[in-house]
């Protein structure tokens, strides 16, 4: 356990004194919610961040149970000096309705019957499980998030917050998701449910007490677990690397992934949860971009380049939909291999982009203003004299009042060496690209990947330099990150 861990937490449990009502008209008594939260409330209840979990996952997104081999799925960002700060934000996670992991779904017991659900539980949405969420807030005292995030299932739930309650929250961060599923999305969940139908344990549903369908929950598993992966993370995992059992790496893997599944997670809950999956539309089979007329909350939109899964197009959609309401939005993609599980296992660039949309880092918080400058009417000898001296790669060059007007490189004076070029004004860039202290970080970091260069002169209102902001920086701080 590191000093950025939460520490040990507990599962708490929430029950609802009155029946729940679900979008089909539906009722649930005695709604049970098993949720954990992370970080101290601050008086006025408005550091409150909302995380949503993906289909398999539950609410213990951090830190560690006395029993646990490894920590909370999302640990990587959540904690003391990570994305979402335990130090300045109340994190909560709560498990979904119909899930198997404290919170009522079918194997929860049916007080008409004193029974086990099974398929009598009633069919549930991404829409009822926001829901819910909702009640739970409110019987908590909490009436406003600072913000909401979620990844995959997670995603959707998110952007149905958006659309369901659109100005309970004021930031909303949807990573590696969509707005609706798409018939590849369909087409795996539906072979992982005939898995699970077609186990001969499974009994239409009706195995508690009894042997459970745990071939067929485990085959899902496994056809799931390719989805997450991509084709290089698969090479550089398992190459054809064979084991002592003369099974494939990757064989091995895949089994040792729905065999330790099938302890943890109820079928019928599978069932469910991809079947919720599966309906989510906020186009309503008409125009999203309608759906979203409404959202008030600001956005960050996350794809992963690899994810075959969620390709990156439909995280596209979203922005697009979001940008033709005014609805300010930013889009950045995770540059990985690790296909869509990148969402739980790119900390460097997860803590980065997150960090900087949540707490609105800006350029003037990060920038170096112990800034090498030279005035104008300076030689090349001067400029490479101080580059040597000061370790520098940029130069801004100042006019009698401060203000830059050109910027020389290292590479600049290389080539000027190599041609015989004398004169500084013959290498000396005139057409510069400039930041201010109060731009948003990621925005300026855009700018510096989209134009391929390593460092941005940072000017005041009057165009005079106060600072330079690096590649090197940025850099440094995916890093810090990462461990």
């Amino acid at each position: 356990m590191t000093e950025r861990s939460v520490g040990y937490v507990e599962t708490k449990h929430h029950h609802l004194k009155e029946p729940f009502r679900l979008v089909s008209g539906d009722e649930l008594a005695e709604v049970s919610i098993a949720y954990e939260t992370y970080g101290k409330l601050n008086s006025d209840k408005s550091n409150v961040i909302l995380i949503c979990h993906a289909l398999t996952g539950d609410a213990h997104a951090a830190g560690w149970h006395e029993e646990d081999k490894k920590p909370g799925w999302w640990d990587v960002v959540i904690g003391p000096g990570k994305a979402f700060d335990t130090n300045k934000y109340f994190v909560i996670c709560s498990n979904v309705l119909g899930g198997c992991k404290g919170t009522t779904g079918p194997a929860s017991t049916n007080p008409q019957s004193g029974l086990p659900y099974g398929l009598s539980f009633p069919r549930v949405t991404i829409e009822d499980m926001v829901n819910l969420q909702h009640t739970l807030l409110n019987n908590l005292g909490i009436s406003s998030l600072y913000a909401i995030a979620g990844g995959s299932m997670g995603g959707m739930q998110v952007l149905q917050w958006a659309v369901s309650y659109p100005g309970f929250m004021k930031r909303a961060i949807v990573l590696a998701s969509t707005a609706i599923s798409s018939p590849q999305q369909i087409a795996f969940n539906e072979v992982a449910r005939q898995a699970i139908i077609r186990d001969p344990y499974w009994n239409d549903g009706d195995y508690y007490g009894g042997q459970l369908p745990k071939q067929g929950l485990s085959l899902a598993r496994m056809i799931g677990h390719i989805t997450y992966l991509s084709d290089d993370s698969m090479h550089d995992k398992f190459g054809r690397d064979i084991r002592e059992n003369e099974m494939f790496q990757v064989e091995s893997y895949l089994h040792h992934q729905g065999d330790t599944f099938t302890s943890r997670f109820d079928p019928n809950s599978y069932l469910y949860l991809t079947g919720a999956v599966d309906n989510f539309d906020l186009s309503n089979g008409f125009s999203l971009a309608k759906s979203f007329s409404n959202i008030e909350s600001e956005f960050m939109v996350i794809s992963v380049s690899s994810d075959w899964l969620y390709p990156s197009y439909q995280s596209e959609e979203i922005v697009q939909a979001l940008g033709s309401n005014d609805i300010n939005v930013q889009y950045r993609k995770l540059i990985s291999h690790f296909g869509h599980d990148a969402f739980l296992l790119e900390k460097g660039q997860l803590n980065y982009l997150l960090s900087t949309f949540l707490g609105h880092l800006t350029v003037g918080d990060v920038m170096s203003e112990d800034v090498s400058t030279l005035r104008e009417g300076c030689t090349l000898e001067e400029a490479a004299q101080l580059m040597i001296l000061k370790n520098a790669t940029h130069i801004p060059i100042l006019d009698a009042s401060g203000r830059i007007t050109g910027i020389v490189t290292s590479w600049d004076i290389t080539g000027a060496v190599a041609n015989k070029i004398s004169s500084i004004e013959k290498i000396l860039s005139r057409d510069i690209l400039t930041s201010h202290p109060d731009e948003n970080l990621s925005s300026a970091a855009l700018i510096m990947e989209d134009h391929a260069i390593s460092a941005l002169p940072v000017v005041d209102e009057r165009g005079c330099l106060v600072g330079i902001l690096s590649s090197d920086t940025i850099s440094a701080m995916v890093g810090r990150g990462a461990k």
